[in-house]
């Protein structure tokens, strides 16, 4: 294993996670670099909080080798989480405490003294735009403020990294756009981020660098344009016919496209023109009710990768 230099934050080498005799991660290597955007993606069960666990000090590996900062996170734990950032999947604040109050509370663990603590709350209000709500209680507040507290909170550290699980879940667009906006800010601040997310637009806004898990193995990784290119084709074409029909026209449109997948209530074709292939399913004679021609996505790649079926 090659020495960690300081523009590599983490660094996994044959990474492993047991529970009793389940492995939850199955010997993964990985390493995040100063400065980027990081992210796991993979259905549920996949291994993906269980690494974040291992990166958060919360949770030993039980095999390979893991360093963080530089540093051993199970002899070091301490020293990393005092540089570590954490928004957890669910929001953790203080209800009965008011929105200034509970950063500079948070800030304590620390050990800042409340000088410090204070100006600094002011400028991560202002940061999350939240600066309007510093006397009132975090109860009443939306789902959306509360998320953007919860990151005001991790940052009262000044960490190096930032870690998220879920940063966005359950919030309405408006509200996962203006988080968005905020992670952006920070890694051109030069904050390195580690992230999970379900959203496929998510990773490919916010992300540098993306593995995809499967059952406790890393499957893919690359940036999302470079998924993208390498697992799906650039233009999808999605064909709507009456309900029932799917199956008897996938057939009829066989050669015109590098795969299609038959949903039930559309196909979807994969071909790297997308105008052409649809030209070419009018001339056979198909005439679907609706059609659309549009870009490859991350999702297109993630679903491919890890299968359409619901995992619990």
């Amino acid at each position: 294993m090659k020495a960690q230099d300081d523009a590599t934050l983490i660094s996994a080498r044959g990474l492993v996670k047991k529970y009793g005799d389940f492995v939850a991660v199955d010997h993964i290597d990985f390493e995040v670099a100063a400065g980027q955007a990081f992210g796991f993606l993979g259905p549920n069960g996949a291994g993906k909080s269980s690494t974040m666990r291992m990166i958060g000090c919360v949770s030993p590996p039980s095999g390979g080798t893991l360093r963080i900062l530089g540093l051993d996170p199970v002899r070091d734990g301490p020293r990393i989480r005092a540089q570590l950032g954490v928004v957890p999947q669910q929001d953790t604040l203080d209800l009965e405490l008011t929105v200034r109050e509970n950063l500079i509370v948070y800030g304590r663990y620390f050990g800042l003294p409340r000088s410090v603590l204070r100006s600094r709350a002011d400028e991560l209000l202002d940061f999350v735009q939240l600066a309007d709500r510093a006397n009132d209680k975090v109860e009443p507040l939306s789902g959306g403020m509360k998320r953007r507290l919860t990151i005001a909170r991790a940052l009262i550290n000044e960490p190096r990294l930032l870690l998220l699980d879920e940063p966005t879940t359950g919030l309405d667009p408006q509200a996962r756009h203006v988080v968005w906006d905020r992670l952006f800010r920070l890694k051109q601040q030069g904050v390195t981020l580690v992230l999970t997310t379900h959203y496929m637009d998510e990773a490919e806004q916010l992300c540098d660098e993306l593995v995809v898990m499967d059952k406790g193995r890393i499957i893919a990784r690359g940036s999302p344009w470079q998924l993208i290119e390498r697992y799906s084709t650039r233009d999808v074409v999605e064909l709507r016919f009456p309900l029932g029909e799917n199956e008897s026209v996938a057939p009829r449109i066989d050669g015109l496209a590098e795969r299609i997948d038959v949903l039930p209530d559309r196909l979807l074709v994969y071909t790297h023109d997308g105008d052409a292939c649809l030209a070419a399913v009018h001339a056979r004679g198909l005439t679907p009710v609706a059609s659309l021609v549009r870009r490859s996505t991350l999702e297109d790649v993630f679903l491919r990768l890890t299968g359409r079926s619901l995992i619990d």
